[in-house]
């Protein structure tokens, strides 16, 4: 009955949401995001748990003020999300500024496959639909598998409606598809800062440990492919902003474990430059750093 319940909520959000004037629609996300803030559930405690590892200094009236900042954001991503497919060509070609796009676009002239590695910030489906409608380049990417099935249903229709060839997480199969259309020339877009397999590289983030997926290191080892971060924000304009950054290069030498380790602790930094200067626009409102993890599996809580 919740997963039903929570496929029926969702269903309904993209049928009325996309279908409001955009202000009103931005108007809607903020009350809801203020409302969320205002009765510091999980998710809200959770993000400023997070937000006082990325801002040491920050007193607790700072936080508070990130985390409502970071709220706005979380719900303005899903307002621009659920409107997105009515949106025309010409307004999601001028809702996205990145910068340095030329390492993207001549490591895709280059035909040698190109990898865009991001964190969960801003939103990185717009930055999606931008590509394959500005840059008229098709792309494939991975989901995680939501429950209900359903639920999961509506994202892939959702994603495949801007362009996107989706492939679900669990599996190897993913893998292997991945690679034969990088060895292709084409584009691979991940999210990359959160390992949901368990099976990730160790990394240093913000000072503590915690695993980020180690498949776009080991995707451009295997392929030759372009790896190239990329960090989103917003501003107080209607524009999302981006940065496209230089190439994550393969190790001359080392074992492909060593490689591995250190391109995505390269990548892990990359992400921490871009959310330092805009952590609230860094929407992970789970657990990630390994003592937190460690501390929801043993049932106490470790500061």
């Amino acid at each position: 009955m919740k997963e039903q319940l929570t496929d029926t909520l969702y269903g309904a959000g993209w049928g009325a949401v996309k279908r409001l004037p955009e202000p009103v629609a931005n108007r809607l996300g903020r009350d809801i995001a203020d409302l969320a803030w205002r009765r510091r559930g999980k998710g809200v405690a959770r993000l400023e748990s997070n937000l006082r590892r990325i801002v040491p200094d920050a007193g607790e009236e700072r936080l508070r003020e990130l985390s409502r900042a970071g709220m706005r954001s979380y719900l303005r991503y899903w307002m621009e999300s659920f409107r997105l497919p009515a949106w025309s060509k010409d307004r999601v070609r001028d809702g996205f500024d990145p910068k340095d796009v030329h390492y993207l676009t001549d490591g895709l002239a280059s035909d040698r496959g190109v990898i865009l590695a991001l964190p969960h910030m801003g939103n990185w489906d717009l930055a999606g639909a931008w590509v394959t409608t500005k840059l008229e380049t098709p792309f494939t990417t991975v989901a995680e598998r939501l429950k209900p099935e359903t639920l999961y249903d509506r994202f892939v229709a959702y994603r495949e409606s801007l362009g996107m060839e989706v492939l679900p997480h669990e599996g190897g199969a993913a893998f292997g598809t991945l690679a034969r259309r990088l060895r292709a020339g084409g584009l691979v877009c991940l999210v990359a800062d959160r390992d949901l397999s368990s099976s990730g590289v160790e990394v240093d983030f913000f000072g503590s440990a915690t695993r980020m997926p180690a498949g776009s290191a080991l995707l451009a080892q295997q392929t030759g492919a372009l790896l190239l971060p990329v960090t989103l924000w917003y501003d107080d304009s209607p524009v999302m902003r981006g940065q496209v950054h230089a190439p994550i290069e393969v190790p001359e030498h080392g074992s492909r474990t060593e490689k591995t380790s250190v391109m995505t602790q390269a990548l892990a930094d990359v992400f921490a430059a871009g959310i330092a200067e805009h952590p609230e626009d860094w929407h992970m409102l789970q657990r990630l750093w390994l003592a937190d993890l460690d501390s929801d599996r043993s049932g106490t809580e470790k500061p």
